[in-house]
């Protein structure tokens, strides 16, 4: 199995940060010309990634990976990503399944029917 996907945060030295005080933060948020902070202008403007893309993501899969474990087909999966097509409600509701217990989803759809 892959090694999960660990997000960038989850690597910085929050005891240096924590040094700072709120103003100094906010001097060096503000002073970064590569990343501005969010005004609410920017942040109505911005899209948010699909659930599937972050769910995959979090899961450390790639989109073969998460589709074959979960029954998606690839195509529509890639559909969903890319924002081609959005997932309907029944889907939906199975990718929140899936996040709130995404073993369980995996075993119960790999166990073989009884005869």
């Amino acid at each position: 199995m892959k090694k999960p996907y660990t997000p960038d945060h989850a690597k910085s030295d929050w005891a240096r940060v924590g040094a700072f005080t709120d103003e100094e933060l906010t001097a060096n948020a503000l002073s970064d010309p590569d990343n501005p902070p969010l005004t609410p202008e920017r942040l109505a403007t911005m899209r948010r990634a699909p659930m599937s893309r972050t769910l995959r993501i979090a899961l450390g899969l790639t989109q073969e990976e998460f589709g074959a474990r979960y029954q998606i087909p690839l195509g529509t999966l890639r559909d969903w990503e890319q924002e081609r097509s959005e997932p309907d409600a029944p889907a939906r509701a199975y990718l929140k399944a899936i996040r709130a217990a995404p073993q369980v989803i995996a075993e119960a759809l790999a166990e073989k029917p009884a005869a």
